[in-house]
Order: C-alpha cells, then structure tokens, then sequence
C-alpha cells in the first residue's frame, strides 16, 4: 500500500534550474542547431576540377578507382599532378599501375 505523499516525494526535483542554467542550456542549443542547419545547407565546395566538368576528353585529367588498402581508392588529379601519378605508375607493374597508365591514355595525358 502506498505510503500519503510518497509520489510526491519521489516526483518532485531536487531543485530547480537557475537562469545561468537555463541560458547556458538555450545557448547550447542554439549553436547546435546553428551548426546542424549549416552542414545541411551550406554547399559543399571543393578544388576538385574534375566535379566542376573538367574530365572531358583530352582535358589532361585522370579520375580512376583502384584497389586500396581497405577498398577503392580514388586516384584523380588535373594537369601536372596527372602527369607526376601516370610517370609514377608507369614505374610499377601489376594491376593497380595497369589501371593507373590505361585511365592515363584515355585521358591523353602525355607522360
């Protein structure tokens, strides 16, 4: 049988919040808020030429996905940074350099 007043006893806080407390807690959440709504909102912008409608044919741009350490792995680069991977892969053998040197003469990149 319950105990007179004991459901009040165990329901009640043990004190209330201050107004520091409050704000710190409204403040908290604002800023969270702030800053879910801009990784939702703010577009991604990256240097990547190649998101940007570089990779056309003869563009001298290389974008190819070859076996990594724990999956694919992304080989891109525009420019002088396609000419230093197609030179570096033209340097090994196997199947990862073999995708490297073919994505390379698709692209005509000159090596």
């Amino acid at each position: 049988m319950p105990l007179e007043g004991h459901y009040q006893q165990v329901n009640t806080p043990l004190r209330k919040l201050g107004k520091r407390e409050v704000a710190v807690l409204l403040v908290i959440g604002a800023v969270t808020l702030v800053a879910i709504l801009a990784l939702l909102f703010v577009p991604n912008t990256t240097d990547n030429p190649l998101l940007h409608g570089a990779n056309k044919p003869g563009s001298g741009c290389i974008e190819v996905a070859v076996a990594g350490r724990v999956g694919s792995e992304p080989v891109t680069g525009c420019g002088a940074k396609a000419v230093e991977i197609c030179q570096r892969a033209s340097e090994f053998t196997g199947p990862r350099a073999e995708t490297i040197g073919a994505a390379c003469l698709n692209a005509g990149v000159k090596f």
